[in-house]
């Protein structure tokens, strides 16, 4: 590889780095070009970009972005997954990726400052999908909201009751 070419990549690696708060790095060894294929497909359904890196090209690109932590999982061959929005979409789609091909060993990763292992990422697949989330986080906001809806649409309710039994005294009253 030439040396223009390597600062292409260090460049290209330090700039995912630096606009991707969420990473996994992984091993590929013993996986074909066709399987490599199929989970960048699976991936780049969640928003993810599959990488193969250079551990030094790697290392440099770490450096030049601040993101020192990162070399810590760079040994042997390595493929850096760089999660875009959906953070948990894209540890799933490695972690079934990882389940039905056992040659993909998940190393670790970075979420957003704090290193994680292999638990780690796995912990974060065993979420639900985002929308499922986002669907909960809503319900659970909206409950307090609709219990008081129901308390106040009851205070109301008796006090037009109320209401209709005083008219109905006062109008029994006037006809007696």
């Amino acid at each position: 590889m030439l040396r223009n070419e390597k600062e292409a990549v260090i460049a290209e690696v330090a700039q995912l780095l630096t606009d991707t708060q969420d990473m996994f790095v992984s091993d590929y060894r013993g996986l074909t070009v066709t399987e490599l294929s199929e989970l960048r497909d699976k991936l780049r359904q969640s928003g993810a970009t599959f990488k193969v890196v250079k551990n030094t090209l790697g290392g440099i690109a770490a450096d030049r972005a601040g993101r020192e932590d990162v070399k810590s999982f760079l040994s042997g061959p390595t493929a850096v997954t760089f999660c875009g929005d959906d953070l948990v979409g894209a540890a799933k789609a490695l972690a079934d990726f990882a389940r039905t091909h056992p040659h993909l060993i998940i190393r670790g990763g970075l979420l957003e400052s704090s290193l994680i292992d292999e638990a780690g990422v796995r912990a974060l697949a065993s979420l639900p999908p985002r929308d499922v989330l986002i669907a909960q986080l809503v319900g659970t906001m909206a409950a307090p909201m609709t219990g008081l809806v129901t308390v106040l649409q009851g205070t109301v309710s008796g006090f037009v009751r109320a209401l209709n039994q005083v008219a109905e005294q006062r109008a029994a009253a006037g006809e007696a």
